[in-house]
């Protein structure tokens, strides 16, 4: 069943780093993500098994810090950091209208996003997807991010094109370290100064989950309003959980309390 998309009228902060900010922006799903700590992950739509694994492992450990993450929704990269992250940490940008599974091999995957997580696109229902609307959806990718994770990128590749993006925004760059020969792109971006190699995937996690946790005392701020759990679970999904767990948070008669 497609899923029918509204619009955000609110104006998203990081969108202002955009050539021109988006005449309209179609979501399904859970907006309190784009307040969330987020890093941007690209690349190859025939990705390696190397930059596969450790794609997933990335991005995986970046949610479990607390860090959402950000990709196109694509075959390859896009989709292994969405399924690594969990469906209620990730938001897939579209080159379509939301009602509209492009890829359809991830089908599955854009509907437990839509569902969980969010779903965004410049673009109305029924819109089909076009070389320029990957352009548009490739540059709304890089701005959501804090920076910009290239985990493997030929040259000329679209990941090419969004590591152009991240440039002009000022936005840090990562990638993988490769072989000679191998994701030539970002072995570029390496000698030429441009990026940064991740070379220790926790030591790089711990950075950004510290900022995560940060911005989590937010958090906190939304609990002290005594929100209904039902509420606090559809808004902060992975927050509630780990709060909970953490012995700062309680559900007392439907309600969350502070315990800290």
């Amino acid at each position: 069943m497609k899923t029918m998309s509204e619009l955000l009228f609110e104006k998203v902060p990081a969108l202002e780093a955009m050539r021109k900010y988006p005449g309209e922006l179609h979501y399904c799903g859970n907006t309190a993500l784009l307040s969330r700590v987020k890093l941007s992950i690209v690349g190859s739509r025939r990705a390696d098994g190397y930059s596969r694994f450790m794609t997933s492992e990335l991005s995986a450990k970046l949610s479990r810090a607390g860090v959402c993450i950000v990709s196109g929704g694509a075959m390859g990269i896009d989709a292994t950091a969405h399924a690594a992250a969990g469906a209620s940490n990730t938001i897939a940008v579209l080159g379509s209208g939301i009602d509209i599974r492009y890829p359809a091999t991830n089908r599955a995957l854009l509907d437990a996003i839509g569902h969980d997580g969010l779903l965004l696109s410049p673009f109305a229902d029924g819109f089909q997807a076009t070389p320029w609307s990957f352009v548009v959806r490739n540059e709304i990718v890089v701005a959501l991010g804090d920076a910009l994770i290239v985990t493997q990128a030929d040259e000329n590749s679209g990941s090419m094109r969004s590591v152009e993006h991240a440039l002009r925004m000022g936005k840090k760059i990562y990638v993988l370290p490769h072989r000679i020969g191998e994701s030539e792109g970002t072995n570029r971006l390496l000698k030429e100064g441009k990026a940064e190699a991740i070379y220790d995937i926790d030591a790089f996690v711990s950075g950004y989950g510290e900022a995560a946790r940060c911005v989590g005392d937010a958090f906190l701020d939304y609990c002290r309003t005594a929100p209904s759990y039902e509420d606090a679970v559809r808004d902060y999904p992975q927050e509630v959980f780990r709060y909970e767990l953490e012995g700062k948070i309680a559900v007392v008669a439907g309600k969350i309390s502070v315990l800290v």
